[in-house]
């Protein structure tokens, strides 16, 4: 018990002799786990946030394609699918986008039930309230594709808590909207169906492609895998554009691993010399790498946690989320993916800690006269 007092004793002592080269390595350490951490915290957060956000989405969507471009489908092309064993309901959708020349900006205009019938009247999201210009009696101008001007009346603004998927929303009626974009009665951006059991889904999308070859449809989890895709791309972008810092740590790690300084050795010599084992010099070094790692791994984690989710993110905020001209203010959910922190853990405490021990374990071994003469 009075040995591991010694040793613990002596790592303190080691640590603060050589405050200015620890504090300069911690800082070094520190920032790089921040700004890994930052990345793997921002896309777990993003991609669960996508989740929660598309886990009401329609189980399937299904698209006229002409030249393999996204085209109006027919509204008759419901009752035939309907027929089909599994589909519990087909629904036409009408959704699209506006181009605002005024500010650049580009919104997303979409028929819902609670808006369809009321025809005049739109509402919209904080983002679109915050750039779309209007009169002092609410109503807005829009250009239909026929060159004719359509005057609505803002009814309403979504709620803020709804920012990330109501930014650039705007509700409407189904004959405004039929106006706005010359958009004949017979068809619908698209169609989207509910099936009874979702195993089926794989099926009922082949049979689809059977009877209308022009057509593809689209499950809600290949959705789901293309916003893991995106994001997972994005933050491994960012790791790309911040390697220089990941590389100056390896440098770091490699030179504390290639030896240890002239005091170092002469200190490991005295140790040995006054009777210690070289399990217990061993033993020191691994405390003395486990204090900084440790430090450095807790400090990097909490200050990327805090970067993330109470900054917003707002060191490489639009590299991972994308350029747009109206982009909703939002704070993610918290949520840490506990094999990421274990992958972080392992990727920069391990290396560092047996970093420390490998050039140890050689100069201990070494006589201690030798070592002290040297």
């Amino acid at each position: 018990m009075e040995k591991q007092k010694n040793i613990l004793d002596f790592t303190l002592a080691s640590l603060l002799r050589r405050k200015g080269k620890n504090m300069a390595l911690m800082v070094i350490y520190t920032f790089v786990i921040f700004l890994v951490g930052s990345v793997m915290f921002f896309t777990s957060a993003i991609k669960q946030e996508a989740s929660l956000v598309l886990k009401d989405a329609p189980e399937m969507m299904v698209q006229k394609l002409v030249a393999g471009r996204h085209d109006l489908i027919p509204v008759r092309y419901a009752d035939t699918i309907k027929q089909i064993k599994g589909v519990q309901s087909v629904k036409p959708r009408l959704w699209g986008y506006y181009y605002d020349p005024t500010n650049g900006a580009n919104y997303t205009m979409v028929v819902d039930d609670a808006n369809r019938d009321n025809t005049g009247n739109i509402t919209i999201g904080s983002a679109v309230a915050r750039s779309l210009p209007n009169d002092d009696n609410g109503l807005v101008p829009f250009k239909a594709y026929d060159g004719s001007y359509l005057f609505l009346k803002i009814k309403g603004v979504l709620s803020s808590k709804s920012e990330l998927v109501s930014a650039d929303l705007i509700l409407i009626s189904e004959d405004d909207f039929r106006k706005l974009f010359s958009i004949p009665k017979e068809y619908a951006t698209d169609l989207v169906l509910k099936i009874r059991n979702p195993k089926e889904l794989t099926t009922i999308a082949g049979k689809i492609g059977q009877f209308f070859p022009d057509t593809r449809s689209i499950l809600r989890d290949e959705i789901l895998r293309t916003y893991d895709t995106v994001f997972a791309w994005r933050g491994g972008m960012i790791i790309v554009v911040l390697s220089s810092a990941v590389f100056a740590f390896i440098i770091l790690a490699w030179d504390k691993a290639t030896g240890l300084s002239a005091e170092e050795k002469k200190e490991m010599g005295i140790l040995k010399a006054i009777g210690w084992e070289t399990s217990d010099v061993l033993l020191m070094k691994f405390w003395e790498g486990s204090a900084i790692s440790l430090s450095s791994f807790l400090l990097g984690v909490l200050l990327a946690y805090g970067h993330i989710f109470f900054t917003s993110s707002i060191l490489f905020e639009p590299a991972l989320k994308g350029w747009s001209v109206l982009y909703p203010a939002f704070k993610l959910t918290p949520f840490i993916d506990a094999y990421q922190i274990a992958t972080l853990f392992f990727l920069t405490v391990i290396p560092y800690t047996t970093a420390t021990i490998v050039p140890s374990w050689r100069a201990a071994t070494i006589d201690p006269d030798s070592v002290m003469r040297s």
